[in-house]
């Protein structure tokens, strides 16, 4: 899972996380058009309502290629720039800035993009980010010195962020419930995609003409966007309600009619959106909560899950798993591996892209957990015995090259079950729905940080552990120290209604120790102090 297109992740968790509260506005909708029954039958069981859906899902969310290729990138660029025929020369110093500043200027984009989607809408902000990123790679292609370098992949980074964002919204916006799961991992599965096509063009291609060909991929998407509708969420947000029943009608387009209903089902969704559109503005009459959102980070709902998520992101980015994607090439060479680094890149990708088709599933069917101290475990093994391998074969006592490529695809493997992607999926589902909005945005920030200075560190960590086979051993000690710190802080959260995981953080801290809530008692009638409403309420709770 890549951090920029986390996102979609957490939108999945948090739709699947909502059990049976029918208070929330798709539940309602889900209400109003159960009573059809043509239309629900329809909806699960005729693949040709979803067509127009999935064009624009696929259209929309292929933005999220050049995202890969931009978090990929330097993976091919620093090599051939510290090779010595190079027409730009770096240093080790300027070369860990090349791979890292692209991951510090990832949150301010995706928070700029969500103003601007806000404003412009979801489309259009997609669209307008193809500026930045083309002139980012005009940059880095023409790049005369490091400065060059740099500010292209800023921009790259920045704008990356801030055209995918968007697209998560939409994909989340028009897809059918049931299938919104399935539709938004479009993103990261793109996203894994552009590795395994950067890391192919690498193989044979010039760094320069490499970045050049980057256009393509952000130019393409932008035209194809031009054919697909606007949300009609923010349409009718917007009280652009006409352009909006066009685009409900574009993405219903298949849509049966429904027996025995005068309306069809386009007319239905535009009119829920537009009442709940109503009820929203009576909402917020009274204005903001800011003063009270402040103080929920400080109730133990707020500041528990944060402390948890710092830790697991911590053991996530130190145990190695950006950092082998980040310097992948110059990984592969300094395990002494003879065969060739560039097509053993490309395996990483290519595990990355199907592992991450399987994602969805695992993280739908297995609780979190388990996939993660396992992740973790498979992690210690893979790194401590290629560490052991590459100290063989850098000291002339091996002659097995292929295993530490092997293990370090293993290695990619077992990271994408669990510490990779989960991380990731509990920036949604951990913090109470007042504040989620903030807090994954501020969550995503430290991760993005720590993974910052995890790349910044890589260097100076070879060297003071004495090069490659050192540093694989310290993914591994990290990887075993992460298992405990889940074994004992990290909560289960898969198949928990949100109350129950803010219930468990009234009370708990450590999982081990985990408190069960104070049970309410029961109102009786002789219990006459208590009004019988209020009776009714505890009864109930």
């Amino acid at each position: 899972m890549d951090p920029i297109s986390a996102s979609c992740y957490s939108l999945h968790i948090e739709d699947n996380t909502r059990g049976n509260d029918k208070n929330h506005p798709e539940d309602q909708f889900s209400e109003v058009i159960v009573s059809c029954k043509s239309l629900s039958g329809y909806e699960s069981q005729n693949f040709k309502s979803l067509i127009p859906q999935i064009i624009a899902t696929a259209i929309s969310a292929s933005g999220h290629i050049v995202v890969g290729i931009s978090l990929a990138f330097s993976a091919i660029l620093i090599p051939q720039l510290e090779d010595a025929n190079s027409d730009l020369h770096v240093t080790e110093s300027e070369s860990s800035w090349i791979a890292s500043i692209i991951v510090i200027v990832v949150p301010i984009g995706a928070i700029a993009g969500g103003f601007i989607m806000d404003s412009i809408g979801r489309l259009n902000t997609i669209k307008l980010s193809t500026v930045p990123v083309c002139v980012g790679w005009v940059l880095i292609a023409m790049a005369e010195n490091v400065t060059m370098l740099l500010v292209g992949r800023i921009l790259t980074g920045f704008a990356a962020a801030w055209g995918t964002s968007p697209a998560i919204v939409y994909i989340t916006e028009i897809a059918r419930a049931d299938m919104r799961g399935s539709l938004i991992s479009c993103g990261p599965t793109y996203a894994s995609l552009g590795m395994v096509l950067l890391f192919l063009k690498g193989w044979f291609l010039n760094w320069r003409t490499v970045a050049w060909l980057c256009n393509i991929y952000t130019v393409v998407p932008a035209i194809l966007i031009m054919f697909i509708p606007e949300s009609p969420v923010w349409l009718v947000s917007k009280g652009r309600v006409d352009q909006a029943k066009k685009a409900i009608e574009w993405l219903n387009k298949y849509q049966p009619a429904l027996a025995g209903e005068k309306q069809t089902f386009s007319e239905m969704q535009l009119e829920y959106l537009v009442r709940e559109k109503r009820q929203k503005d009576a909402e917020n009459v009274g204005g903001g909560s800011a003063a009270r959102k402040f103080k929920a980070f400080f109730q133990p709902t707020g500041y528990k899950p944060m402390l948890v998520l710092i830790g697991l992101f911590f053991f996530q980015q130190f145990s190695g798993i950006y950092i082998t994607l980040f310097y992948s090439v110059n990984f592969f060479l300094d395990m002494g591996s003879t065969i060739n680094a560039y097509f053993s890149s490309v395996l990483i990708g290519v595990v990355r892209f199907l592992m991450s088709m399987v994602n969805t599933y695992l993280l739908k069917r297995y609780h979190r957990r388990p996939l993660t101290m396992i992740s973790c475990a498979g992690i210690a093994l893979c790194m401590g015995v290629s560490g052991l391998f590459t100290y063989w074969i850098n000291n002339g006592e091996s002659t097995q090259t292929w295993v530490p490529v092997v293990l370090l695809l293993m290695y990619v493997l077992t990271s994408m079950i669990g510490l990779l992607p989960i991380p990731w999926t509990m920036t949604a589902e951990l913090f109470p729905l007042e504040i989620r909005g903030i807090a994954h945005s501020i969550s995503y920030s430290l991760a993005n940080i720590l993974m910052f200075f995890s790349l910044q560190m890589y260097r100076p960590l070879k060297s003071i552990m004495g090069g490659s086979h050192g540093i694989q051993w310290f993914f591994a000690g990290v990887a075993i120290v992460g298992m405990l710190y889940i074994f004992v802080f990290l909560p289960e959260t898969h198949g928990k209604k949100l109350s129950q995981i803010q219930e468990y953080f009234k009370y708990n801290t450590m999982y081990l120790a985990e408190k069960k809530a104070p049970t309410k008692r029961k109102i009786t009638r002789k219990d006459k102090s208590v009004e019988p409403k209020q009776g009714k309420i505890l009864i109930e709770a």
